[in-house]
């Protein structure tokens, strides 16, 4: 059984199938398709024209002293070159007009595909191979819808017009050209199949490269800090290293593809040249039916020597074509029902847990939550505490629908989140989360992330709120200065606060706060608690934090453990009760004071 799997997958990777994936975007321009395929016919037909001439020319004109009858032969041929020249131009503007019109299309599919994948997706995948597949595979597009299949549509259709005018010139000529077809025809399949298997190889080994190259790239600060210049230099110049034999090892087997092609070709052309000049000679074929019939052997080897190329620049393609097809194959695991259940008209922000139990995808045998049940009532403020890997994040990852429950269901306002689109879900709460995401934008367009149709006065607004106006009013050109990529222009408590000016003006029912205060400085997180406290009320609020000094007036407190709650109650009540939580206040609190006494 997989030994068939394998030689399906192997049969399925040669052939040129995952281009039959482009066929709906070319059908959303007809015009263009059309034009484009009218000019080829119309050079060929122009091309085929051009052995005619040559044979009249070379049996009646030279032979008749008729300057007259010659000029009219050059003068048609120059009206053949103007249609030649004007069909090849047209066949430039739709070819590459369309290959590009394609292309973009492709690349805005594949990228709104990607950002409605599920969670589980990215847990695996690197994003520097889907930028790969979002860049280099598209451009590999562009050549195969452009240039390439323009090349091998002009080269099928010059070929089959030449193949026909020779058997139409010289029938016996003919069928020594065509005995010699599959002796070429064949070959070139086999090493076609070699070449894109090949190709296919080189571009995931870039891939791999271009990843390992982003992720690094990403994270430089971390790499100076460590001082790996040089082994993460030396990393990616083995990987830039195996890309390269790959791309060598494609390379090769196209070269062998167009010796075996050319040579091949032309030897079959001299070879049938010889047979047709003994002809000449025994007085049964004129010179210049003899020079028509090797133009148009030559037209024919040329086309097909052409396609041997393209064959290989095809190849190249579909493996391309192949690797963006997996991505829009994957299916979202995380959809909205085809009947979805709509949320209530006016958002209360009731959150219950009935029984939930999780464990993430990548770590099946490792449970986050087990059987967790809990409720919070519209407008409570919920703190949730415990130790690293209790299952506080999950609950969040819950909430906002990342992922579904193994076992039980998560409720928004007594709505099951799986009965609802997950887009109406996420519209109804605003997170600020501990890894703060900043973009490569302004420091307004970063606020207005949350609400991308505000206006300048509901961002600065917002801004005020989270007390970043104070810092944003100083930068070089205030609202509207790049802060560069993940903000690095901008300190830990500066990116805190614009992602909490964020959660501000989304405005929404439920937030989450996930140590939204870890980064600042006390002076900040003063400020900071107290926008805070102004922005939770009349909305339901779930907050997670290590430093317990920020849950300290929470409504209630719940105490997670191996993914279940072991307490819950006020501050006061769990500190009396002499369980975890009374734990962790004391090695905080007691040990905090005990350090400022001896450092005093």
């Amino acid at each position: 059984m997989a030994d068939k799997s394998r030689r399906e997958e192997d049969e399925r990777r040669r052939s040129l199938k995952p281009l039959r994936r482009l066929a709906p975007y070319l059908g959303r321009y007809r015009g263009l398709v059309a034009g484009a395929i009218a000019s080829l016919i119309l050079a060929a037909m122009m091309t085929l024209t051009l052995p005619i001439a040559v044979r009249r020319m070379i049996d009646h004109g030279f032979s008749s002293a008729d300057s007259t009858f010659i000029a009219q032969y050059f003068g048609m041929l120059v009206v053949i070159a103007g249609l030649l020249a004007l069909a090849s131009a047209g066949r430039y503007y739709f070819v590459i007009t369309l290959g590009e019109r394609v292309v973009s299309d492709i690349r805005r599919d594949l990228f709104a595909h990607v950002t409605r994948l599920s969670a589980q997706f990215f847990d695996t995948a690197q994003t520097g191979e889907i930028i790969s597949r979002l860049t280099a595979d598209t451009t590999q597009i562009k050549s195969a819808v452009g240039a390439t299949a323009s090349v091998a549509l002009r080269n099928i259709i010059l070929g089959l017009g030449a193949v026909t005018m020779m058997v139409v010139t010289s029938p016996k000529l003919s069928s020594l050209v065509l005995a010699a077809i599959p002796i070429i025809v064949l070959p070139l399949v086999a090493f076609g199949r070699s070449v894109r298997r090949k190709s296919r190889q080189a571009q995931d080994t870039l891939a791999n490269a271009t990843a390992y190259a982003s992720e690094q790239i990403g994270a430089i600060r971390t790499l100076q800090a460590f001082t790996n210049e040089n082994f993460v230099t030396k990393t990616f110049a083995n990987a830039v290293e195996t890309a390269f034999i790959a791309a060598k090892s494609s390379v090769f087997a196209r070269s062998i593809l167009t010796f075996f092609a050319i040579f091949t070709i032309f030897s079959s052309v001299v070879a049938v040249l010889w047979f047709g000049s003994r002809d000449v000679l025994q007085g049964t074929m004129s010179p210049g039916t003899l020079g028509q019939f090797l133009l148009y052997s030559v037209f024919a080897a040329g086309a097909l020597g052409a396609l041997s190329e393209v064959w290989g620049e095809l190849s190249q393609a579909s493996g391309a074509a192949e690797r963006i097809t997996e991505i829009l194959a994957e299916v979202p695991l995380i959809a909205a029902p085809a009947n979805p259940k709509p949320l209530p008209a006016t958002a209360k922000g009731a959150i219950e847990f009935r029984d939930v139990s999780f464990s993430y995808p990548a770590r099946p045998d490792r449970p986050s939550l087990n059987d967790l049940s809990f409720s919070i009532k519209p407008g409570e403020t919920i703190a949730i505490v415990g130790p690293s890997g209790a299952g506080k994040t999950t609950v969040f990852s819950l909430l906002l629908r990342y992922y579904d429950p193994l076992q039980g269901s998560v409720l928004i306002d007594g709505v099951d989140i799986r009965d609802a689109d997950p887009h109406r879900v996420r519209e109804r709460i605003a997170i600020v989360p501990q890894d703060v995401t900043i973009f490569a934008a302004t420091a307004a367009e970063n606020i207005a992330f949350g609400k991308p149709e505000a206006t300048k006065a509901e961002i600065k607004a917002a801004a005020e709120a989270a007390h970043a106006d104070e810092f944003i009013a100083r930068l070089p050109e205030g609202y509207e200065t790049d802060v560069g990529e993940r903000g690095v222009t901008l300190s830990g408590g500066q990116r805190q606060r614009v992602a909490i000016a964020r959660a501000i003006l989304r405005d929404a029912p439920i937030l989450l706060l996930d140590e939204a205060t870890s980064a600042l400085d006390a002076e900040s997180e003063t400020l900071v608690q107290t926008a805070l406290e102004g922005l939770m009320e009349g909305r339901t609020t779930l907050i997670i934090a290590h430093r317990l000094a920020t849950v300290l007036k929470a409504d209630r407190i719940l105490v997670m453990d191996e993914g279940r709650i072991v307490e819950e109650g006020t501050h006061r009540s769990l500190v009396a009760s002499g369980g975890i939580y009374a734990n962790l206040a004391r090695l905080q609190f007691e040990h905090g004071a005990t350090a400022f006494q001896a450092a005093e």
